[in-house]
């Protein structure tokens, strides 16, 4: 029984490709952590909409431009483990990759690129600023590009601001494209955008969100995300990556597989995978 391959990869950020949410670390600059963080989970598990928390959470913290761009640099010191290689790895088997994230698009865009994923395929939340806050007179010399003092003003609202946005976006990105698609995230946001995919995968690794965990299809329950591959590309693929730079990742996939971290929430599922990986060997 062959496992399918999905052309189209999509990943959530904070909590999927990094173990941190960029909003939590933003509250913490501003010694509101607790306040943020618990309007962030209360969305993410599904118990408030995300349209209600997002703009208290950003009000609450009023971070100045230089605060979010170092969201980036955060991402990069915590990214989830083999993340970056396996996005390496996926477009070497010819996926095409993307992010979309109700994080701010400044860190995000720039920790997408950093982990390869060309920019027009990243969908981020675009924020702007209060011209008239910080060092505002700094905008009118020459050689300063961006007043970094300058204070968050507003976001704005998009599909990615509300719960059940990111299928909009998934449907944008893949426009008359064919193929099958995936996507893979932490939140509740992610199940709900999983009405415009082929198949949802649950990711575990960093949060474990028992809403997500009950619903997805398939749940990856490692802290690392290599379990992904071969649920990408399917096991038979994965095995065109003997003798290259990344079968390393793919034997560590399967031997992560192996421990039971994989939960399957449908039957047919996982005797179509389980099938396709016993004919591998």
């Amino acid at each position: 029984m062959r496992w399918p391959h999905y052309e189209h990869i999509f990943f959530d950020c904070d909590s999927t490709l990094s173990t941190v949410e960029g909003i939590d670390i933003l509250a913490d600059t501003a010694g509101k952590r607790w306040r943020v963080e618990v309007l962030t989970n209360a969305a993410m598990d599904g118990k408030l909409d995300l349209e209600d928390v997002y703009a208290k959470r950003l009000q609450a913290v009023r971070p100045t431009r230089a605060q979010i761009y170092q969201i980036k640099n955060i991402y990069k010191r915590n990214i989830v483990e083999d993340a970056k290689e396996l996005i390496t790895a996926l477009h070497h088997l010819g996926h095409k990759v993307y992010i979309i994230s109700g994080g701010l698009e400044e860190p995000v865009v720039e920790f997408g690129i950093y982990l390869g994923v060309p920019r027009e395929r990243i969908r981020a939340v675009a924020v702007n600023y209060d011209q008239l806050s910080g060092e505002w007179w700094l905008s009118y010399r020459d050689d300063v590009d961006d007043n970094d003092s300058e204070r968050y003003l507003d976001f704005e609202e998009s599909a990615l601001t509300v719960s059940d946005g990111k299928a909009e976006i998934v449907r944008e990105l893949l426009g008359e494209q064919g193929g099958r698609s995936l996507l893979i995230g932490d939140g509740s946001s992610d199940l709900f955008a999983s009405k415009a995919v082929d198949l949802f995968v649950g990711f575990g690794g960093v949060v474990s969100r028992d809403k997500v965990r009950a619903k997805a299809p398939i749940f990856i329950n490692s802290a690392s995300i290599a379990p992904l591959l071969p649920l990408a590309a399917g096991p038979a693929a994965c095995r065109t990556l003997k003798n290259t730079p990344y079968e390393e990742l793919f034997q560590k996939a399967n031997q992560i597989i192996q421990t039971g971290a994989l939960t399957f929430n449908d039957e047919q599922l996982k005797r179509k995978f389980h099938s396709a990986i016993s004919a591998t060997h």
